[in-house]
């Protein structure tokens, strides 16, 4: 109708025309006679000599032409409207047939009838004097006439065949159609046997659950009486072969990207402060959030042959704890995140978020996953650096080579260095100078050979003064290491099953391992797909003193470049820094709103005997005084970790205000501060750090608990005349 609509519209103008023109001519002939013409029939109107008439005939033949197109145009479309109903008809009858299928191949308890109609169909029961009855057999779809019964029986059918389906082809209706459609379904009524000639077609389609037997021709000719609860457990057999995807919550109040120290404090600050909190971790990893120190200091010590299965150690106090934060059972499953009346929190581990929206306020996960959020913490830590000499060298190179990070990497390390005869750390850091010390100690209940090599003088000559740096590294000599120092790696080769490190001096050092302790590379993969800054002198993503990067986003440890408000713009990479940064984020995520001005710390230990801990900016190119003292038994992180009653020392410092009075400055008239040594025995002391003569870092050398006193200093930014008076404030001249 549409299609005559649309001509007539074209062609109703032309007739318009031509009956004007008619009209025109005959009042244009009056006027040049001085008279009008009678009134004649519309047909001998002419605007020519009586007799004419070529216009009407055009006229006519122009209305004959469009009733003609009118008429056919009309009955095409009338015939294409009765064929797509016809259509439409053989599709709603198919689909009543698959229907019939499902219901039978899944019978409902709650219908008895259809179920012994069902039955009935399947398997009648034949008449004594009959023939054994059988299956109807249905025809293609493609023949146009219906099949005629091999053989007279009540029990048997003829479907119409344009309804009917193939044995196959019905298997794979039954397989494919959908649970709403099941539902949907009408109620087959009971039927007898000899009443099966007078159904409907619609109830005539193949109706016998013999196309989901057929997926099993042995076992349908076996069970080809058998009731319909056994057919129900044949399908239920099949879906159990399908395994369940796992549930990702489709939204979540708080998600926090990253499974490591600053996800869980932020979690934990987010729960403290709103109960009732629904918080889902994203993390890449597969184990639950962990602490990372002690994989490189406590559980090198463990006595426990089993250690790297347990994960479990004794502090320096002889306590044990594992390096879990919460055993699997604090935790809820994801599945069960969105129905959790009191909130939670959850870990989705082995995901990796790839993509953020975040106008959407949605992420991506690498397996096509979408997960919408209210408020987001970035905390994606960071991954272990790698000399580009080392990456340039090939398989055979790095196959041998360990980036130390995770847990797995402590478990690949402990079982390397039990079956090599020769391990190499490259890099005079924390990481590197705390390794080597471990597998240091090794070298007395084996032949393993442990050689650490760095470009700088001495250990730790990027933080530690020279002096100081000097006997740190006969420190790390006397624990069993070999240390090249001032060394810069060339090249890396393999040849005759060793590793040949070629140093640019000309030395050569040949092992069987290597382990990159050469610094960490921020996370910041979302920078891109998240539209937010990257710093460009301290690298990780770039946020203000509130740790916010963007609405409703906020960054916190390691990949946060965050704006202190005392030292300025910083970046830390530290256990006690992930502690504080990830608990103020947290706390901002539902309203604080505070500024980052607590100063994090952070510790190293060289063995039980000597350790020390840092706060603020502590950099060897800073000018630096030392105030030492002769150290006693009780000065050591052992005697320390046995006092606190812990040893990650972050979570035992307090962040109350330093009441110690400071000392009077007047018994020292030299307005140059003074370094007191005993004779390089570097017992224990403090250093400060300066920066335009104020002190913007300490390190207590083998000081425990007394991180208040330094954080109030720093905070103070106040210039000091003599600061062996503000040494005295730690009380490192007590016994």
């Amino acid at each position: 109708m549409l299609k005559c609509r649309s001509v007539w519209n074209k062609l109703a103008p032309l007739t318009k025309v031509s009956s004007n023109v008619c009209r025109h001519n005959v009042r244009r002939t009056g006027l040049t006679n001085v008279r009008l013409p009678p009134c004649a029939p519309a047909a001998h109107m002419s605007t020519g000599p009586r007799g004419g008439g070529r216009e009407n005939q055009l006229y006519a033949a122009l209305v004959g032409a469009v009733t003609i197109t009118v008429g056919i145009l009309t009955y095409r479309h009338l015939k294409e409207d009765a064929r797509r109903y016809q259509d439409r008809i053989d599709e709603i009858e198919s689909r009543t047939s698959k229907r019939i299928v499902i219901q039978e191949s899944a019978p409902i308890q709650s219908e008895p009838p259809d179920v012994e109609a069902i039955e009935t169909e399947v398997v009648p029961e034949p008449e004594p004097s009959a023939e054994p009855t059988t299956e109807p057999q249905l025809e293609p779809p493609a023949e146009p006439e219906p099949e005629t019964p091999s053989a007279p029986s009540d029990a048997e059918v003829t479907p119409p065949s344009d309804t009917t389906e193939t044995p196959s082809a019905a298997a794979e209706a039954a397989v494919e159609a959908v649970p709403e459609e099941v539902a949907e379904a009408p109620a087959a009524p009971a039927v007898q046997e000899g009443d099966l000639t007078k159904l409907p077609p619609s109830d005539l389609i193949e109706p016998c659950p013999a196309p989901i037997v057929d997926s099993e021709p042995k076992a349908a000719a076996e069970n080809l009486t058998a009731e319909p609860p056994e057919l129900e457990v044949v399908a239920k057999s099949g879906a159990d072969t399908v395994p369940a995807p796992l549930k990702v919550p489709s939204h979540t109040p708080y998600l926090l990207i990253g499974g490591g120290t600053a996800s869980f404090a932020a979690a934990r600050s987010i729960r403290a402060r709103d109960p009732g909190a629904k918080v889902l971790i994203v993390t890449e990893e597969t184990d639950l959030p962990y602490m990372r120190p002690p994989l490189s200091k406590e559980l090198w010590f463990s006595d426990d042959p089993s250690v790297t299965e347990t994960l479990r150690f004794k502090q320096w106090n002889g306590k044990e704890r594992s390096i879990y934060f919460q055993p699997a059972s604090f935790y809820i499953s994801p599945e069960d995140l969105d129905s959790a009346e009191n909130g939670g929190v959850a870990v989705l581990t082995g995901k990796k978020v790839v993509h953020m929206d975040v106008r959407g306020n949605k992420v991506k996960l690498d397996d096509d996953t979408e997960i919408s959020y209210g408020k987001c913490l970035i905390a994606t830590g960071g991954v272990p650096r790698n000399l580009q000499v080392i990456d340039r060298a090939g398989e055979e190179v790095m196959s041998r080579t360990t980036l130390f990070r995770k847990i797995d990497d402590f478990r690949s390390l402990d079982k390397v260095s039990r079956n090599v005869k020769s391990i190499t750390i490259i890099g005079g850091g924390f990481l590197g100078s705390e390794l080597a010390c471990a597998l240091g100690r090794r070298t007395n209940e084996s032949d393993l050979e442990v050689i650490q090599m760095f470009p700088e003088k001495g250990n730790m000559g990027k933080v530690l003064p020279e002096y100081l740096s000097n006997w740190t590294t006969e420190k790390v000599k006397k624990e069993g290491v070999k240390v090249v120092s001032e060394a810069l790696v060339k090249s890396v080769t393999f040849k005759d099953d060793k590793l040949q490190i070629q140093l640019k001096d000309g030395r050569l050092v040949k092992t069987d391992h290597i382990v990159a302790a050469v610094g960490l590379e921020p996370n910041v993969d979302l920078a891109k797909s998240a539209g937010m800054e990257v710093d460009s002198d301290f690298g990780g993503y770039r946020v203000n003193a509130e740790l916010q990067a963007r609405s409703n986003i906020w960054v916190a440890g390691d990949a946060a470049c965050f704006y202190d408000i005392r030292l300025g713009r910083r970046r830390v990479e530290h256990h006690d820094h992930a502690v504080v940064s990830g608990r103020l984020a947290g706390e901002n995520m539902t309203g604080a709103n505070k500024p980052y001005w607590h100063q994090s710390m952070f510790w190293s230990d060289l063995g039980p005997d000597v350790g020390y801990e840092a706060i603020g900016i502590v950099d060897s190119s800073l000018p630096t005084v030392g105030v030492f003292a002769k150290a006693t038994s009780k000065d050591t992180p052992k005697a320390a970790t046995e006092k606190s009653g812990t040893g990650i020392r972050s979570e035992s410092e307090t962040e109350d205000t330093a009441t110690s009075p400071v000392a009077s400055s007047s018994s020292s008239s030299s307005s140059t501060p003074t370094v007191e040594q005993h004779k390089d025995d570097y017992g224990k002391g403090v250093i400060f750090y300066l920066r335009d003569k104020v002190v913007v870092g300490i390190i207590l050398w083998n000081v425990f608990n007394r991180m208040p006193i330094a954080r109030k200093i720093i905070k103070d930014g106040e210039e000091h005349a003599d600061l062996n008076e503000v040494a005295k404030l730690f009380n490192i001249h007590e016994d």
